[in-house]
């Protein structure tokens, strides 16, 4: 009897307390590799454990092992001659070939590949004041930069002649000494390739002759005027002009036109930009096609008043001394050449303002004779020959006490404003300093509704505000302002707040962008029309996004809209796609849950794109997760328990918050019948307890409870240990 025991009890043993797996170990693991087309690849993946793992290897992406990749005897592998399509991540598996237990580790072998032009350009004929258009496309990694010769000789974007985003050439207004040969250079950190092709300009018999003694005049800040003599050869068959111009100075300039009737010789250019130079030319049409161009005549408009005050920053280094800096204004802020600065300081009881000019090169001034341990306040404004802008906002700081020197200095709010022809976008930077901020207001408002620029008008009082306070939170950074008006002056104010307490304040003036109007012959010539404005990008599921724009104010007849939609940040042009509408609205389908995407619209007019919009980012809804945890690891713990570890699911399609755990000792229960468990999102193991010992001495149970099938075939087949979402 006492030997049947004990038969029984090596039995039970020999079912119960199987020897635990040692803990796999991959002691050589695989490494990123960057290696070029054609040169060999080794990846290697070496583990040890008590029983010889089984190596494999597969790709993260999906797709199968290529067929030429060798595995080696010790699970590592070998391509001998890499090429484009080996390019990926891959996975090597180690596992026990008595268990379920297994490891993987990762590595992503980057393959570079020298530049192929895809697409090379033609040779082409242009007729003389035509367009000429090259494009080249070229595919590589990393992806090409493309660049422009001509006759060998490099060219840049101005004036006429532009470079696009993605390579192409395009010459507006070409003349005879545009001919030539053009050539594609592709190039990246693997070489480089060229293509060619050439522009051939004709010219016809019997074409007016160039305008003669064009001379030009500064009428304003913002307006110059232009005025030509008749060609002195076949006047009688010029039907218009074109007048043509853009900035003197600075590169990647673009080239600016207008329509003339042939009535007349002279036209006024409106909108320019303060204090900047221009070369204007003008070029006569006939039925027959266009004549030479005039002579180039160079004017600058006249200086306007900033368009800004400076940014300051105050500093004490004694107790009677302020020290004063400021960073020069922008140069689209200039509005001209910056000849002095008005700086304005007085405490902040007693309100006696004190004056002190300095030159147009200066950017610090030190006040001396102040009183110690006392809050002064100071602002500046910059002068152009046409006289002082608006002033700063008061900016405070108070002096250091003569007892006590140790007061930090309060740096000012860095506050930024990027104008848009109907917006404002509004960033700021906080300083280093100690000084907390729980909350911002914003305020905004147009300090002059008029549509001529040149009329002065009073000033607003200091809280008559058009919209505000916009109340944001302490993790704002940014806020954009929209609906506004183009061409309009705005004044912008933020301020911080420490609970209810004021801390610090920032403002910013300027202008809206103006949109040039174009007479009705001008837009007959396929003027590239605006981009869409007030666009909305909501999300309609977790999949698809609902757009909505409005058409832009000023634009010949809107043919269709393009909708570009990509990851956000994303580089590389294949990950974009591109859709289309007649209307002012579109939904976008196929996207990824709960992922974050980046839009862009533009208009499309007869024949002619215009520019994309700014960039509109959103997130798309969240979803169940698509695939199930990962990684699952049971390990038996004693004779009533076993420990389950998991990894989240690769694809969770939102913000994990809670998992499920199924388990019985019997799979042919119904699912009602199965003991659940529920574990938060940052636990990501469990012990599963069995809570009758009786019945433990039954074979059956002993089989049923055995986790290396049963649970394996419950949790990942199944996907009975999953994931839920709010």
């Amino acid at each position: 009897m006492s030997g049947g025991k004990r038969r029984l009890l090596k039995k039970k043993l020999q079912v119960y307390w199987k020897p635990l797996p040692d803990e796999l170990t991959i002691v050589r693991a695989p490494q990123n590799l960057t290696v070029a087309v054609g040169q060999s690849a080794v990846m290697e993946c070496i583990a040890e454990g008590d029983v010889t793992p089984v190596i494999s290897w597969s790709r993260q992406d999906g797709k199968p092992i290529s067929f030429d990749i060798i595995l080696l005897g010790e699970g590592s592998l070998l391509i001998q001659q890499v090429q484009a399509h080996h390019a990926g991540v891959y996975v090597c598996r180690a596992k026990n070939p008595q268990s379920q237990h297994f490891v993987t580790i990762s590595a992503h072998l980057h393959v570079l590949v020298p530049p192929v032009i895809t697409q090379p350009p033609e040779t082409i004929t242009r007729a003389r004041a035509g367009t000429a258009r090259f494009v080249c496309r070229a595919e590589g990694d990393p992806e090409p930069t493309i660049s422009w010769l001509k006759n060998g000789e490099a060219l840049f974007s101005n004036g006429r002649v532009r470079i696009q985003p993605r390579g192409s050439l395009v010459i507006t207004q070409v003349a005879l000494e545009d001919t030539g040969y053009y050539q594609c250079v592709a190039e990246n950190i693997m070489g480089s390739i060229c293509a060619v092709a050439k522009l051939h300009v004709t010219v016809q018999e019997g074409l007016p002759g160039p305008p003669q003694a064009l001379k030009s005049q500064a009428v304003t800040s913002k307006t110059i005027s232009v005025a030509w003599d008749k060609p002195e050869s076949n006047w009688e068959r010029v039907v218009g002009f074109s007048l043509h111009y853009t900035k003197t100075d600075g590169s990647n300039n673009e080239e600016y036109q207008f329509a003339v009737n042939s009535n007349t010789t002279d036209f006024t250019v409106r909108y320019l930009e303060p204090g900047t130079g221009y070369t204007f030319y003008v070029v006569a049409y006939s039925q027959q096609g266009a004549s030479r161009a005039s002579e180039p005549m160079v004017v600058q408009t006249l200086d306007d008043v900033p368009g800004a005050a400076p940014m300051l920053a105050l500093s004490s280094h004694d107790p009677e001394d302020l020290h004063v800096k400021w960073l020069p204004l922008l140069l689209e802020m200039r509005n001209g050449q910056i000849t002095k600065y008005r700086i304005e300081y007085c405490t902040q009881k007693d309100g006696v303002v004190s004056v002190l000019e300095v030159g147009g090169n200066e950017t610090q001034i030190m006040l001396s004779s102040l009183q110690p341990n006392t809050v002064y306040k100071v602002r500046i404004s910059a002068a152009t020959m046409a006289g002082y802008g608006v002033p700063s906002n008061w900016v405070l700081h108070r002096t250091l006490d003569r007892v006590n020197q140790t007061y930090v200095d309060q740096a000012p709010i860095q506050l930024q404003v990027i104008a848009h022809t109907d917006s404002l976008l509004v960033t700021w930077q906080l300083p280093h300093s100690d000084f907390q901020v729980t909350g911002y207001r914003l305020y905004y408002r147009m300090v002059c509704p008029l549509l001529n620029h040149s009329i002065s008008c009073p000033r607003q009082g200091q809280d008559d505000w058009d919209v505000g306070p916009i109340k944001l939170k302490k993790k704002r950074k940014q806020y954009d302002l929209t609906h506004l008006i183009p061409g309009q002056l705005y004044q912008v104010k933020l301020v911080t707040y420490n609970k209810k307490q004021e801390v610090q304040t920032a403002m910013w003036e300027g202008r809206t962008r103006q949109i040039l109007s174009a007479p009705p012959d001008l837009i007959d010539q396929k003027i590239p029309p605006l981009p869409p404005s007030h666009i909305q990008v909501t999300p309609n599921s977790s999949t698809s996004m609902l757009m909505r724009w409005r058409k832009p104010l000023i634009s010949s007849k809107i043919v269709k809209y393009t909708v570009r939609c990509g990851p956000w940040g994303a580089k590389n042009a294949s990950m974009f796609s591109y859709h289309h509408s007649a209307q002012e609205e579109i939904l976008i389908n196929g996207l990824k849950p709960y992922t974050r995407y980046e839009f862009a619209v533009q208009s499309s007019g007869a024949g002619v794109d215009g520019p994309y919009s700014n960039i509109v980012e959103k997130m798309t809804l969240p979803d169940r997760p698509s695939s199930a945890p990962t990684d699952l690891v049971l390990q038996p713990l004693s004779q009533l328990s076993i420990q389950v570890h998991w990894r989240p699911p690769v694809e969770s399609n939102g913000i994990i918050v809670q998992y499920l755990i199924l388990y019985t000792a019997n799979k042919s229960h119904p699912d009602e019948m199965w003991t659940v468990l529920t574990r938060e999102a940052s636990d990501q193991n469990c012990k599963l307890h069995r809570t009758t010992p009786a019945q433990l001495r039954t074979n059956e149970y002993v089989d049923t409870l055995s986790p290396y099938v049963i649970c394996e075939d419950l949790f990942s087949s199944t996907f009975f240990l999953g994931t839920l979402l709010t």
